[in-house]
């Protein structure tokens, strides 16, 4: 009895991610016996944790195709940053002629958006997400721009960290924050040093 243990890692590696078939498109060219057939598959991998890839594979049969664009996915995974089921802020994602744009939705909305963007989200572990397709409708560039989008989102604790704010300092009130007992006080307490220095 033999074992592949190339497969068994494979197979170790594929179920952590759930994987999506989105579209298979056929191209024919004609030669002298006659046409031949090719296939392209997008594919798309997801973990619903917040790691999700994209992949296009081309083969003469449907199933090498589906392998390749998985192998791809896998090579191309990001990191979507998700808070509380939804994404941090508005995003516009842009690919060639299509644009999706990308906006956070209250807990309950579900995820309102095509084929493609719901797909995508739904494996990123999005749960409540609202989109419009802008442009060109075209699968693929649609799911490339999903993913621009998705790869430019940034937390506010790592728009902080760019910006080199403290995070820490973050936490204290700002004096607009101050209840108006504390301001007077603080008001009073800058008058009585101001009077003992004159």
């Amino acid at each position: 009895m033999t074992f592949n243990r190339r497969n068994d890692r494979n197979n170790s590696e594929n179920s952590e991610f759930e994987e999506k078939l989105i579209n298979v498109n056929r191209t024919a060219k004609t030669y002298q016996g006659g046409r031949r057939f090719r296939f392209a598959a997008l594919v798309i991998l997801g973990d619903r944790n917040g790691r999700v890839g994209m992949g296009i594979g081309k083969a003469k049969e449907v199933p090498v195709a589906i392998e390749k664009a998985k192998s791809v996915a896998r090579k191309n995974m990001i990191t979507v940053p998700v808070e509380n089921g939804t994404i941090p802020h508005e995003i516009v994602g842009v690919s060639t002629s299509s644009r999706v744009l990308l906006k956070p939705a209250s807990a309950g909305t579900g995820v309102i958006a095509g084929t493609v963007p719901r797909s995508i989200a739904e494996l990123a572990g999005i749960t409540n997400l609202l989109s419009k397709e802008i442009g060109s409708r075209n699968q693929i560039n649609v799911a490339y721009a999903v993913f621009d989008g998705f790869k430019n989102l940034r937390t506010a604790k790592q728009v902080r960290a760019l910006r080199g704010v403290d995070t820490s300092r973050s936490t204290e009130q700002s004096p607009k924050e101050q209840s108006p007992a504390a301001q007077s006080a603080a008001t009073q307490a800058g008058e009585a040093e101001a009077g003992g220095s004159l």
